[in-house]
């Protein structure tokens, strides 16, 4: 018979093994939501589970039950095999509140000789316990934030800084959204609930590190909202600027954003902004991006929109601010991580005095 495994022992085991979590609910249920790093191996496809719950609601319960154990029954032997192939790694189940379709499923693996825990609760207690966690979380790590005139390579700063080492929260990847009216295209936008349980994972992940490097991002994020006590922690904090060559600037939104492959999506985004620009540089705008001339359309945007924007609004932060110059992104990314290791050694005195 299969056993039942807590949140906290979930959390738990997760840390110390290779603990695998499937999410048998619908593609649809684990598309809105579901734990981080989970894999849906669903026991009803949406239309299924549409008709299961309209039998339960409109019927009875034992119809809805008998309905439920028809549509099983007879995908029962590819439903396995999903389960066979992914070999001996420990497994835990869950479904929505740790119901009858975990149940189901760990009960029929177990009789197969499969092994696999039955979440408590389901994915009702993860998320219970993700907006706990987020509402004591108490941020004792500096934010370092890093700021920069749009196409200043931000993000590859961080990742480059994260590919060293250095903690990195990165809030547009954990979005999916790089935070600008534009910032949609070619990405997929998590919802509140995806990102906030990706965010707490990082945020614990790094809850020891003395500071947390993260680009100056307002309060939203695309479809996210950031908690308040990350917004204080980034206006406390440190604030590195960074500037980039025009050109340099251009090449990486050019990059970055491939508006040849997204060319709809560029012109459709431009129309939610283009009565905010003075009339003669829209127009403009709008004949570069339909005749695919994205090079001078992304230096017209800077000129006239995203930099008198930046500049508008300002830092509108309280802490410590530095300037980076470099001509590169690389360079920039070299320079803050020289900034880092200094600041490391400062507080290791010992350890400058072995290194040396």
């Amino acid at each position: 018979m299969f056993q039942d495994i807590t949140i906290e022992q979930l959390l738990e085991r997760r840390q110390s093994d290779e603990l695998l979590l499937i999410d048998v609910r619908s593609p649809s249920e684990f598309e809105e939501s579901t734990i981080p790093g989970s894999l849906n191996i669903p026991i009803f496809t949406d239309e299924e589970r549409k008709e299961v719950g309209t039998l339960y609601k409109q019927v009875s319960i034992q119809a809805a039950k008998d309905k439920g154990l028809e549509i099983v029954s007879r995908k029962l032997p590819a439903f396995i095999k999903q389960f066979e192939a992914l070999g001996e790694r420990p497994k835990a189940v869950f479904c929505w509140r740790g119901g009858m379709r975990s149940k189901t499923t760990a009960t029929v693996l177990s009789l197969m000789g499969i092994r696999a825990q039955r979440l408590v609760g389901g994915y009702r207690a993860y998320r219970r316990w993700v907006v706990s966690m987020l509402d004591s979380f108490q941020l004792t790590s500096k934010c370092i934030v890093i700021h920069g005139y749009t196409g200043t390579g931000k993000t590859e700063i961080l990742r480059g800084l994260a590919n060293q080492g250095f903690p990195v929260l990165d809030l547009e990847e954990l979005a999916g959204h790089r935070g600008s009216i534009f910032g949609h295209i070619g990405k997929k936008p998590s919802n509140q609930k995806n990102f906030e349980s990706m965010l707490i994972q990082e945020l614990l992940k790094y809850k020891d590190a003395p500071y947390l490097l993260m680009e100056a991002e307002s309060k939203r994020i695309g479809k996210v909202v950031l908690p308040d006590f990350l917004v204080e922690g980034k206006k406390r904090g440190e604030h590195y600027m960074i500037e980039l060559p025009w050109d340099v600037r251009v090449r990486n939104i050019l990059n970055d954003y491939k508006p040849e492959e997204h060319k709809e999506m560029c012109v459709e985004a431009f129309q939610r902004i283009k009565n905010r620009i003075h009339t003669p540089a829209a127009q403009q705008i709008e004949n570069c991006l339909k005749e695919e001339r994205y090079g001078e359309a992304v230096s017209l945007l800077l000129e006239y929109y995203y930099d008198p924007r930046y500049d508008h609004a300002g830092l509108q932060y309280n802490g410590e601010s530095r300037s980076i110059q470099a001509g590169s992104v690389q360079e920039a990314t070299d320079k803050i991580a020289a900034l880092l290791r200094m600041r490391t050694d400062r507080a290791n005195p010992v350890r400058e005095q072995v290194t040396k």
